[in-house]
């Protein structure tokens, strides 16, 4: 009788075309895209408040209502693609001879976004329409100026793309701004940092592209070569995985006249070179310098090494 009755009605409502309106107003007006896992839709079934509800799609791409022995499968559809599922779903099991029924998105979860590493603000957003890789690092507030030349955009099938900061900035390769469809991860690893203090004549701290290492001796370039009244002997402090600093003494005399091999210098290194009346500062002196320093801005300045 009830299958019957709703008949009627939808005959004359399509006799006479007028809309009836939907038992709940849904809120929100975002963009029709595929569904996916997590997401939360809303379903509305005219005249069966018992089928009208907010449901989130299960980790698997399914969802389910009440009364219905079948799960209905969403994931990769479109909201009307899901509503003629619903639709053939509910006729199949003789719930309703002919609903109406209407899907919206109340909330997608499915096209996540993850920005990290060095920028201003790391952030993971959902995917809203297309998105191209500007507008993701605007998400996360820009880079900062420990960011590395590269920044790696991981896909969802796990392909990693490496884009030239230089090349997305300037403007200079289109290509560059990708476009994003949620579920990638974007990655802004940081330019190693090394820190030139002491007798030179610039001293500051001084980036290693993609945090490869250098050598004492492109540090002392980057640093404009030594002051006056240089020791001979430098000091490099090394971080240990512990945390703590460990001390190695280099003579400095025999690498500038080429009679030994240079030094390797890391990522987060302290060369330190005093002056040759034998003083010299103390690791803890030298790390307040350069906590100073970076409050300060005295050493805002970053070369990378080509």
């Amino acid at each position: 009788m009830r299958r019957l009755w709703i008949g009627v009605l939808l005959a004359a409502a399509a006799w006479s075309q007028r809309s009836y309106p939907t038992t709940v107003e849904w809120q929100g007006n975002l963009p029709i895209q595929e569904i996916g896992a997590s997401d939360l839709i809303a379903i509305s079934v005219y005249d069966a408040p018992e089928l009208t509800r907010t449901v989130r799609v299960s980790p698997d791409g399914a969802i389910r209502l009440p009364m219905l022995r079948q799960e209905i499968r969403a994931q990769g559809l479109l909201p009307n693609q899901l509503e003629n599922k619903i639709i053939e779903a509910l006729r199949q099991e003789d719930l309703l001879v002919a609903p109406i029924v209407t899907v919206t998105i109340s909330e997608y979860h499915s096209r996540p976004i993850s920005v990290m590493g060095a920028v201003r603000k790391p952030v993971t957003f959902q995917a809203l329409g297309p998105v191209r890789l500007l507008d993701a690092l605007a998400q996360a507030e820009g880079l900062t100026v420990e960011a590395g030349p590269t920044i790696l955009v991981t896909q969802s099938n796990g392909e990693v793309r490496r884009i030239a900061v230089s090349a997305l900035i300037d403007g200079a390769d289109a290509s560059a701004n990708v476009l994003l469809g949620g579920g990638e991860e974007i990655r802004v690893p940081a330019s190693g940092r090394v820190f030139v203090l002491g007798n030179v004549k610039k001293p500051g701290m001084f980036g290693l592209r993609d945090g490869a290492e250098g050598t004492l001796m492109q540090m002392l370039a980057l640093a404009e070569g030594l002051a006056p009244s240089s020791s001979k002997q430098a000091y490099v402090y090394r971080r240990q995985p512990d945390g703590s600093r460990t001390e190695i003494a280099i003579p400095l005399d025999p690498i500038l006249k080429r009679k030994q091999p240079d030094v390797a210098i890391f990522p987060d290194d302290i060369l330190y070179i005093p002056e040759n009346s034998g003083r010299r500062l103390a690791l803890a002196a030298l790390e307040r310098v350069l906590a100073f320093g970076s409050s300060a801005g005295a050493t805002a300045l970053i070369y990378n090494l080509h």
